[in-house]
């Protein structure tokens, strides 16, 4: 069906997007125009080149929208070490710095009546967390550069793949 198309194009990663245009998952382009020509996607970006058979011509697809919603149980991300760093994309969160050894930081100390949650945790450099001790950030007299959240399901993906097209940021919320 796909002549004119080379692999590589057909390998090329596509944005599914639920009915209601939440990030789902990423397909590659072969499947993307499978759920196109089946009319069960519409295309809401496309690259600037086409996919070809004998009979008919796509836009090839950077971004679907399902005809559907799907009904989707989120996984829970695991508040653990590692994903706190990842979620601040291993910047401090009190100086912003970047590529020196990080630790994780409770906002409100666990003694002033603080949790381990993602609101209350953040990735902090050693000079800031011992500047800060067991006090407030008000206290130390630093603010947040970043208001701590639980990331959203979709982060944990992301993080593991280069975005190949820019337009996927607004769905991914990364703007």
């Amino acid at each position: 069906m796909m002549e004119d198309c080379t692999n590589d194009r057909l390998k090329t990663p596509v944005l599914v997007l639920n009915r209601s245009y939440e990030a789902l998952s990423i397909t590659r382009m072969r499947r993307a125009v499978i759920l196109l020509w089946l009319g069960k996607a519409e295309i809401v970006e496309s690259f600037k080149w086409q996919i070809h058979s004998s009979t008919m011509a796509f836009d090839s697809p950077s971004i679907i929208r399902l005809q559907s919603y799907i009904h989707l149980r989120r996984p829970a991300i695991p508040l653990t070490r590692k994903n706190i760093m990842k979620r601040d994309g291993y910047s401090c969160q009190y100086c912003g710095i970047k590529g020196v050894p990080m630790t994780c930081d409770h906002v409100i100390p666990k003694t002033r009546g603080g949790d381990d949650s993602w609101g209350n945790l953040v990735c902090s450099c050693m000079v800031c967390n011992n500047r800060k001790g067991n006090r407030t950030p008000k206290e130390a007299g630093i603010k947040l550069v970043r208001k701590p959240k639980r990331p959203h399901y979709f982060f944990m993906f992301r993080s593991n793949f280069n975005i190949p097209d820019d337009r996927w940021r607004s769905y991914l919320f990364l703007n």
